[in-house]
């Protein structure tokens, strides 16, 4: 019996790994499609309000044709207007104040509208589009409005992270402004039911056997987060939560047979009190959270409601943390991609340790975690504007993902998780970030703000830096008891000359004692003394796998004797951020020195005496990288 638990129990874990590899693979895809911009200049000069999108739709045709309505407020005086659309599709006509108003379709997937007259800043106004077509399906149009069939049934389902909403409505997709009210009201043939975000309002049968189902969001939403499914789903609506708010599954009939997704489902109830717990209460309480199935694989974390083609229970809980970052607090360029993607990898990190493995489980999944992370030597977290072109650095598993979410792990041992948890909370309440957009200095300040802890420093090295750290550490007890230290490390990348790090240490005595000791290795060869009152038979670092590093090693060392043996005088760069002028210690001789961007283009080059400082006022303000006597010293200019 115990052999075929321990049999499950494997069983489960491998089929769960592989349903979030393909769950990323998938996501991958779809940025392999994106265009390579954050922002969309056009669309800058107004605020987009709200939408209601009238359409018809059949799944059984890839076809879309109806009117989106936009109520917008211009951010200065604006003679014309720019929404982003395919240019497969075509728009009959704009109204406006009753009057049709002359428009272009671009070669740029955009419609521009010109007004009669300029219209003034900070004034609500509204137009109509009139449009039909047959979505793309090829290039960079993706998965956005996919048809499909499920046991011989139509289905419509669509995908449009990241730029793929254009490709069946005109909207902003922009990462710079959420849509406060969307209104869907889609008419389709009347076997079909219609899953979406926000509140099911009504549901109305036509003539001509047709059905008008309306659903409504009131919460800020990005253009990529609106979502449609469309097949003959049979609907569960349930509760959750305390106190309850709605839980809503439209899944496919064939789909409600199978006992373990249904339990799965069910067991969502439980991640979501946990996740509540720790995270703060679910965002959307006012409207619901469900699945709606689709015909990809893994999942997407459309607003309220998950579009899911697998039903493992870490997917589960990875889309729903979602809810939290990625949603309600949205990257506000991709460039902090991990923003979304790691921190609702750290949610399954949340569901694997609270809900679904023993201790020595969760250990095994965090091994497993740190050595997908360190098999290379290099990548960033975060994503340079030079990559946002390339899938792989964008939608890296290993880096946006993966190592994303064990920064996170981090950060909470770093904090504790008191603070940390209560730190997330805060991040999520700040009136500027709420159902708002984010990026990672945002988060930053977050934490300081939250804490008093600056990770100006940690972010450096493992957002903005590349690699992970290998410790060398040696350890011998004196005859007082004293327990000393001697720790080195060695980088995997240059980009990082050193990982400042508390780290953990587990002390084991002769007796079956146990001490627990926190090293802030701040610098190289550093020396600690710890008194410990038993004599010790060995040390454990990273116990439980808090930190990344990979092949440290721990030897005992009876040549270490004092806490003064052999410390060096490390090089480091003050002030850190810096303004006007920086210096560098350590240095006893003149040094030539290079001044490079995070993408490693070369900025400025001179030579630094002790004696004097480097001016840097006139660099823009971002990372930077200093190269002097064969050392990266990474800083931030203010």
């Amino acid at each position: 019996m115990l052999l075929a638990i321990i049999f499950v129990q494997n069983y489960a874990q491998k089929n769960e790994e592989a349903e979030r590899k393909s769950m990323i693979s998938n996501e991958l895809m779809r940025y392999s499609k994106m265009i390579d911009y954050n922002v969309n200049p056009n669309t800058l000069n107004y605020d987009l309000r709200y939408q209601r999108l009238e359409l018809q739709l059949d799944p059984a045709q890839q076809y879309v044709s109806g009117t989106v309505t936009s109520h917008f407020i211009p951010n200065q005086n604006m003679a014309s207007i720019y929404f982003d659309l395919s240019n497969t599709l075509t728009v009959s006509e704009v109204k406006y104040h009753g009057s049709n108003l002359p428009f272009t379709q671009l070669s740029t997937k955009e419609v521009k509208i010109d007004f009669p007259a300029g219209i003034p800043a900070a004034t609500l106004d509204s137009l109509s589009i009139k449009y039909s077509g047959a979505p793309d399906t090829g290039g960079s149009a993706g998965d956005a409005f996919t048809i499909s069939t499920q046991s011989g049934v139509p289905a419509l389902y669509t995908l449009s992270e990241p730029y793929g909403a254009q490709e069946w409505f005109p909207t902003k997709q922009s990462l710079n402004d959420k849509i406060e009210k969307v209104d869907l009201m889609i008419n389709t043939p009347s076997q079909y039911n219609v899953a979406s975000n926000g509140k099911l309002f009504s549901e109305t049968v036509l003539p001509g056997n047709r059905k008008l189902t309306f659903w409504q969001t009131n919460y800020p939403i990005p253009a990529y987060l609106i979502a449609l499914g469309i097949t003959n789903y049979t609907k569960f609506n349930d509760t959750m939560g305390n106190p309850p708010f709605p839980f809503v599954n439209y899944l496919y009939p064939s789909t409600t047979s199978n006992s373990t997704i249904m339990s799965n489902i069910e067991w969502t109830k439980t991640v979501m009190n946990t996740f509540e717990q720790y995270l703060g209460p679910y965002p959307y309480r006012n409207e619901k959270y469900g699945h709606m199935q689709f015909g990809w694989g893994g999942g997407m974390e459309h607003a309220t409601m998950s579009s899911m083609g697998s039903w493992g229970r870490g997917i589960i809980a990875h889309e729903l943390a979602h809810q939290w970052f990625g949603d309600k607090v949205t990257c506000g360029a991709w460039n902090d991609i991990w923003l979304n993607e790691g921190f609702a990898t750290f949610g399954e990190h949340l569901a694997n340790e609270k809900l679904l493995m023993t201790n020595s489980q969760f250990m095994s999944y965090l091994s497993s975690e740190m050595n997908y992370i360190t098999s290379s030597a290099g990548g960033s977290v975060y994503v340079s504007d030079t990559n946002l072109g390339n899938t792989g650095a964008i939608f890296s598993g290993r880096l946006s993902y993966s190592k994303g979410g064990y920064v996170v792990r981090m950060i909470k041992w770093i904090l504790g998780d008191d603070a940390f948890y209560s730190a997330l909370k805060d991040y999520h309440a700040r009136p500027q970030l709420a159902y708002g957009y984010a990026k990672t200095e945002d988060l930053k300040n977050s934490l300081l703000e939250s804490t008093g802890k600056d990770f100006t420093e940690f972010f450096n090295d493992w957002i903005y830096g590349q690699g992970h750290p290998t410790y060398q550490i040696r350890w011998n007890q004196t005859a007082d008891q004293m327990l000393r230290f001697k720790v080195s490390q060695t980088t995997s990348h240059s980009s990082v000359n050193f990982f400042e790090m508390p780290l953990p240490i587990k002390v084991n005595g002769t007796g079956g004692q146990v001490a627990y000791l926190v090293l802030n290795h701040t610098t190289k060869n550093q020396n600690f003394a710890e008194q410990v009152n038993f004599p010790v038979v060995s040390i454990q670092f990273n116990y439980e796998n808090q930190i990344l590093q990979r092949n440290s090693t721990v030897t005992k060392d009876t040549t270490i004797l004092s806490v003064n043996d052999g410390a060096k005088e490390e090089m480091k760069i003050y002030p850190n951020p810096v303004k006007d002028r920086l210096s560098v210690s350590g240095i006893n001789k003149d040094q030539p020195y290079e001044i490079l961007s995070i993408d490693g283009k070369l900025i400025k080059a001179g030579k630094y005496s002790s004696t004097k400082t480097i001016e840097v006022q006139a660099l823009p303000k971002g990372v930077y990288f200093l190269k002097v006597s064969n050392q990266n010293l990474k800083f931030i200019k203010e």
